[in-house]
């Protein structure tokens, strides 16, 4: 066996390089999907870019066209599970493959759990959960097939702690957290990684009526030992490690980017 300085692919950067590689990335029209896309792109991918929203998706799809790559916007509701398997033949035929995929369209209800309804839960664990499930059947029987895929699940902190007012979101990314682990190991003799990414608060249009209250924005700040809530950009570097050959004997794993929260 050859020392590590001797193995040409420990070299550099190319651990960390996409090209060549098509993703999908859901919820990818606003907030950390999309910089998870550009991110993605900026490493050399081509991506289909899923949302509900369609409009929100021309506009990125000029952004990593302009970095030099492909993208393919598609409208879709992730809940639905042909339009996951539409998504999954969309990639492959308009894009010439598919090796990644980024589960990240997600969802939430804040209310005391006395006060959420059947159909408010039902409608954040049907995004969060059964959306990922639907979207991971879908890449999965192509990953499985080919022998290879990298498949990101986006979870939260909320997959490990709780905090009041988050019964359906935590349920959601505590289930999120458990399928990442049964995709992994049904998948690994297969040569697909299944991992998930689990941010802590981050600045986007999801948490902003957290950050606009000044009380929750305090509570958030000083329970985090980084002192400050998350910037987008900074899960591009994780992101391209669970997608890339840097990450191919990681899978089952969780990796929290939480400034330091769930190490209390």
């Amino acid at each position: 066996m050859s020392a590590p300085a001797d193995r040409p692919e420990l070299r550099g950067t190319g651990l960390f390089d996409l090209g060549g590689r098509v993703a999908i990335v859901t919820g990818a029209g606003r907030g950390l999907g999309r910089v998870m896309a550009l991110a993605l792109a900026a490493a050399g991918a081509d991506v289909l870019l899923a949302s509900r929203t369609a409009a929100e998706l021309d506009s990125l799809a000029a952004e990593i066209r302009a970095l030099g790559r492909r993208a393919l916007p598609f409208p879709a509701d992730v809940t639905a599970p042909e339009a996951c398997e539409a998504m999954a033949a969309a990639a492959v035929e308009g894009l010439g493959g598919l090796d990644i995929l980024v589960n990240n369209a997600g969802t939430n209800v804040r209310k005391p759990a006395l006060e959420l309804t059947p159909e408010e839960f039902e409608f954040v664990v049907a995004t969060n959960l059964r959306g990922y499930f639907n979207g991971a059947r879908a890449a999965g029987r192509h990953f499985t097939a080919q022998g290879s895929g990298k498949v990101v699940n986006v979870s939260s902190i909320m997959g490990s702690v709780a905090l009041p007012n988050q019964a359906a979101y935590a349920s959601s990314k505590g289930g999120v957290d458990q399928l990442t682990k049964v995709l992994a190991l049904e998948w690994a003799a297969s040569g697909v990684q299944v991992n998930g990414l689990a941010p802590t608060y981050f600045e986007t249009e999801l948490t902003r009526p957290l950050y606009e209250d000044p009380e929750r924005r305090a509570f958030i700040t000083e329970r985090t030992p980084a002192g400050r809530w998350g910037q987008p950009h900074e899960l591009a570097g994780a992101v391209i490690f669970l997608a890339s050959a840097a990450s191919d004997f990681v899978t089952g794993q969780t990796l929290l980017v939480d400034g330091g929260w769930t190490a209390w």
